[in-house]
């Protein structure tokens, strides 16, 4: 039976962004396990009928005692599954898991550049970031490797610095949406305007521009108007304390409503999204999401981000670490309702031609096959 290992940092990223190329794997006759973070909602995934190992990492953790561990985990876990396709998702798990794969010399590997995160945001290659790259030179060069970017700036980084060749990349803009289930629904009908803002709670994800964007906002708009910061806290260096987070929100014109699982039910309540991310993103699945809905996006014209939104189309596109353009593009859409209504068809339609989750999963069951034909 044809074997598929799919490595993810954590089980909730599973089932949000992979679950269902997973499932689709299993249903045309893969042997698929999900190796991944228990973060308590593994039962989820194997009430789905999907295997599922745990995996030893700290997403965001520098301990080199601890990142040797998750190697040696990835090495002696591909050791066993030589003749498996090993599909690893995120930067981290590229890295690690794509050495061990060549010394263990697995069948074949995909990895999934799903955005480069904090380390590449800057522009300039740092010591780290070059550093990564010469390990992922190395591991790629390699037979049966195949590598799927979102964007193609991260696409064009890789092929220039040697990491990989051109026949290596594939194309996947985004990690798609359920179209049945994110369908459109038109803006709510209600006296008090929602901006929404969908991310964890990390500074390069814009959570300190729209509460400032709020702010200058607050005079003109406060009682018409709710600002909702839906994420959980993060663990890492660039994290907002939650102390900051709540010194920000007076949880009336400015709302933290934590982690939001039902997250469609959130957009279809909200007007507009406000996602002012300076993070090295792929393309965002809170903006694919926004899309699918049918919401208006206010969004950076950074990397990922901007694939998302036609400027003036289906939204607006705004610097970076600008928190008085966003409050000008916020003013522009609470004001004008037929706009809204006109961008969010316009978000609508983009998702249709672009963001669709059938066409996503049936690109990487593709990849997969074309890599067993080699």
């Amino acid at each position: 039976m044809k074997k598929l290992l799919m490595i993810v940092n954590e089980d909730r990223f599973l089932l949000s962004h992979r679950k269902d190329i997973a499932l689709a794997a299993q249903k045309a006759g893969w042997d698929v396990t999900a190796v991944c973070k228990d973060t308590g909602r593994r039962h989820e995934l194997e009430k789905m009928g999907l295997k599922i190992l745990e995996l030893p990492i700290n997403p965001t953790g520098m301990n080199m005692m601890q990142e040797m561990r998750t190697l040696w985990f990835f090495y002696t876990l591909y050791r066993k599954n030589r003749d498996a396709i090993i599909h690893h998702v995120g930067l981290k798990n590229i890295l690690w898991g794509g050495l061990a794969a060549k010394f263990a010399r697995v069948y074949g590997v995909v990895n999934a550049v799903s955005g480069l995160g904090a380390i590449f945001s800057n522009g300039d290659k740092g010591l780290m970031a070059k550093g990564v790259l010469t390990v992922m030179r190395f591991s790629n060069h390699r037979k049966r490797v195949k590598v799927i970017f979102q964007n193609h700036e991260d696409q064009n980084l890789f092929i220039q610095d040697g990491v990989i060749n051109e026949s290596q990349a594939e194309f996947i803009k985004g990690s798609g949406v359920d179209l049945n289930v994110f369908k459109y629904v038109p803006e709510p009908e209600s006296e008090t305007l929602k901006v929404v803002f969908t991310a964890r709670m990390v500074k390069e994800k814009g959570v300190i521009e729209v509460t400032e964007a709020a702010e200058q906002l607050r005079k003109e708009y406060e009682g018409r108007v709710e600002f909702w910061l839906c994420g959980r806290l993060a663990d890492n260096s660039n994290a907002v304390p939650k102390e900051e987070l709540e010194r920000r929100c007076d949880g009336k014109y400015i709302k933290w409503l934590d982690f939001q699982q039902n997250i469609r039910s959130i957009l279809e309540k909200c007007h507009i999204m406000a996602f002012p991310s300076y993070y090295r993103e792929g393309v965002p699945k809170s903006l694919i999401d926004a899309c699918a809905v049918g919401r208006p996006i206010i969004t950076t014209n950074s990397i990922g981000c901007k694939d998302v939104v036609d400027d003036g189309v289906n939204g607006f596109l705004i610097p970076i670490k600008d928190s008085e353009a966003l409050a000008q593009k916020l003013r522009i859409l609470i004001e004008d309702k037929d706009l809204r209504i006109q961008m969010g068809r316009a978000s609508r339609k983009k998702a249709e031609q672009e963001f669709s989750l059938e066409n996503v999963v049936e690109k990487h069951l593709d990849i997969y096959n074309r890599i067993l034909q080699e």
